[in-house]
């Protein structure tokens, strides 16, 4: 089973191919992403790795978490399952109010 872990405070000029390659030495790497800013472009410093087996992300959250990496000491967790946002004006709606 895979897992899909959270990495945090990334200096900005880390790509996914950066996060591929050394969390690759854990383990096999379904996929990374550094997020970025809509409207900026930059990286918004975090990303996320999908491990491709649970125990190659553990591996990875030990070897990695607090580690220092392009000058920045890494966070490594296991990634919280994203939560449901409302959409913009839709919070009345939900609410079961009329307009």
């Amino acid at each position: 089973m895979s897992a899909n872990l959270y990495v945090g405070n990334l200096p900005y000029r880390t790509t996914g191919e950066d996060l591929a390659e050394l969390f690759g030495s854990y383990g096999e790497v379904v996929s990374a992403k550094v997020v970025m800013d809509r409207e900026t472009g930059r990286s918004r410093g975090f990303g996320f790795v999908e491990m491709s087996a649970d125990d190659a992300a553990q591996r990875a959250i030990d070897g990695l978490n607090e580690k220092d990496f392009q000058g920045r000491n890494l966070k490594v967790n296991l990634a919280r399952p994203r939560e449901a946002r409302p959409r913009a004006g839709g919070a009345a709606w939900q609410h079961g109010e009329d307009y």
